[in-house]
Protein backbone atom coordinates (compact mmCIF):
# COMPACT_ATOMS: atom_id res chain seq x y z
CA UNK A 1 0.00 0.00 0.00
CA UNK A 2 3.06 2.37 0.49
CA UNK A 3 3.34 2.23 -2.92
CA UNK A 4 0.62 3.64 -3.88
CA UNK A 5 0.77 6.43 -1.63
CA UNK A 6 4.44 7.17 -2.71
CA UNK A 7 5.59 7.73 0.68
CA UNK A 8 8.33 6.23 2.50
CA UNK A 9 8.46 4.04 6.03
CA UNK A 10 9.38 7.02 7.67
CA UNK A 11 7.08 9.55 5.66
CA UNK A 12 3.94 7.34 6.95
CA UNK A 13 5.59 6.97 10.73
CA UNK A 14 5.75 11.07 10.09
CA UNK A 15 1.91 10.83 9.32
CA UNK A 16 0.64 8.57 11.61
CA UNK A 17 2.40 10.95 14.71
CA UNK A 18 0.47 13.97 12.91
CA UNK A 19 -3.02 12.47 13.02
CA UNK A 20 -2.20 11.09 16.64
CA UNK A 21 -0.93 14.96 17.69
CA UNK A 22 -4.33 16.10 15.75
CA UNK A 23 -6.25 13.83 17.37
CA UNK A 24 -4.66 14.73 20.68
CA UNK A 25 -5.83 18.56 19.54
CA UNK A 26 -9.46 17.53 19.53
CA UNK A 27 -9.69 16.73 15.67
CA UNK A 28 -11.98 13.21 14.86
CA UNK A 29 -9.91 10.53 12.92
CA UNK A 30 -11.51 11.40 9.62
CA UNK A 31 -10.19 15.04 9.90
CA UNK A 32 -7.26 14.43 11.05
CA UNK A 33 -6.67 12.28 8.56
CA UNK A 34 -8.20 14.73 5.57
CA UNK A 35 -5.76 17.39 7.10
CA UNK A 36 -2.75 15.48 6.93
CA UNK A 37 -3.53 14.42 3.83
CA UNK A 38 -3.79 17.55 2.34
CA UNK A 39 -0.70 18.82 3.98
CA UNK A 40 0.77 15.89 2.13
CA UNK A 41 -0.50 16.70 -1.43
CA UNK A 42 0.90 20.18 -0.65
CA UNK A 43 4.56 19.08 0.45
CA UNK A 44 4.29 16.10 -2.57
CA UNK A 45 3.40 19.32 -4.92
CA UNK A 46 5.86 21.44 -3.82
CA UNK A 47 8.42 18.80 -4.39
CA UNK A 48 8.13 18.42 -8.00
CA UNK A 49 8.45 22.08 -8.43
Amino acid sequence: MSELLGLTHEQQQQAVERINQLRAEGLSMAEAMQKVVAELQLQHGDEEE
